[in-house]
């Protein structure tokens, strides 16, 4: 999946085509179900939790193993044998991907990419669309399926990222933030290269500041966009968003201090957010009604420039899933099904952060 920095930008403008095929394909002999598109079924219309006020309430993940490079749990980690179920639009899949990335662990953990279209069936798999892949492990058309071979009484939402063990064939563990830890502390043997083993997102000495900022973060911006995009009253969609605009403020603040959100390192607390403020202006601020713009705070737009020119982390982005998942999937919000072209948006300009590093 090379989509490159230009490739990211003219997305925006073009919805280009780029095929993508799982490099694991050719060694699996997929079932007939699996061969056939999933039917998305527009009349299957995608809800989400909701308090009685009209507050959006995000289900707590079931499936929680731990894998251990010592093999301590039930689970070893090992080359080869654990698979990532994951979308390209979800944020939350997306850090999965981008931690996979940066520690150079693509040849140690395959990985699908479900339909970016979601209806109220849950996620499907399709060799139809571009950047989508059948489902290579278990041959299942939707993603409940895979749910229902690790427990076939599961009934709960059926969520991405899904980290899955080829060995057992059951699911590990279905908590993204869970997942990224692993992949950054418990898969160092089977990094590509000793500087991406070297790599530690969550270091001890910086644990205390980054479960802060994730914990005031990731309920004021990550999780309150969709408190504000998916509100179903007034009151909650005032107390969401005037949450969000609070959280870039002081996101802002800190950055016209630091380089990185805990400092001049690099952090798990970065990679967190960096997948919310990619698909910011593209999708929260029109369609989640989130209406202020990344590129309006200069210090937040150069902070997103950086970490999306580091090396690998661009081949993580695919603006078009994003762009017509939300738009496409959420006839609640948007029930013409209409996908917007842009905003036009270049994440390629010099970001001129590196001048933080000495202050």
């Amino acid at each position: 999946m090379k989509h490159g920095l230009y490739t990211l930008y003219t997305r925006t403008r073009m919805h280009t085509q780029h095929m993508y095929m799982c490099s694991d394909y050719t060694r699996f002999t997929l079932t007939d179900t699996a061969r056939q598109m999933a039917d998305n079924d527009p009349n299957a219309e995608l809800k989400f939790p909701t308090s009685t006020k009209g507050e959006f309430v995000r289900t707590k993940s079931v499936f929680r193993d731990w894998i251990t490079a010592d093999g301590s749990s039930a689970y070893k980690s090992e080359s080869g044998r654990y698979h990532l179920y994951a979308s390209l639009a979800c944020p939350w899949a997306h850090r999965a991907l981008a931690v996979r990335k940066l520690k150079g662990l693509e040849q140690a953990i395959s990985y699908d990419v479900v339909d970016w279209f979601l209806d109220g069936q849950g996620w499907s798999f399709t060799d139809k669309k571009a950047d989508c892949t059948f489902d290579t492990v278990n041959g299942c058309s939707r993603l409940r399926e895979v749910y229902q071979i690790a427990n076939p009484d599961y009934d709960g939402r059926i969520t991405v990222p899904v980290l899955w063990d080829k060995q057992q064939k059951t699911i590990v563990n279905n908590e993204s933030s869970e997942i990224i830890w692993m992949f950054n502390s418990e898969f160092n043997g089977c990094c590509s290269t000793a500087e991406q083993r070297m790599l530690d997102f969550y270091p001890e000495t910086l644990r205390k500041d980054i479960d802060g900022v994730i914990r005031r973060y990731n309920i004021m911006i990550n999780n309150g966009v969709y408190r504000s995009g998916f509100a179903t009253s007034q009151e909650a969609y005032d107390a969401a968003v005037r949450e969000v605009f609070e959280g870039l403020d002081k996101v802002q603040h800190i950055l016209s201090k630091t380089r990185y959100l805990t400092g001049s390192n690099l952090t798990e607390a970065d990679i967190r957010l960096f997948t919310t403020l990619i698909r910011f202006d593209l999708v929260y601020v029109g369609h989640f009604k989130c209406n202020k713009r990344i590129i309006d705070y200069p210090n937040m737009w150069g902070y997103l420039r950086e970490l999306c020119q580091i090396p690998g982390v661009a081949d993580t982005v695919n603006l078009e899933h994003v762009t017509k998942h939300y738009m496409a999937s959420h006839a609640m919000i948007n029930p013409t099904r209409i996908v917007s072209i842009g905003p036009d948006i270049d994440f390629t300009t010099p970001h001129g952060r590196e001048a933080m590093q000495k202050t």
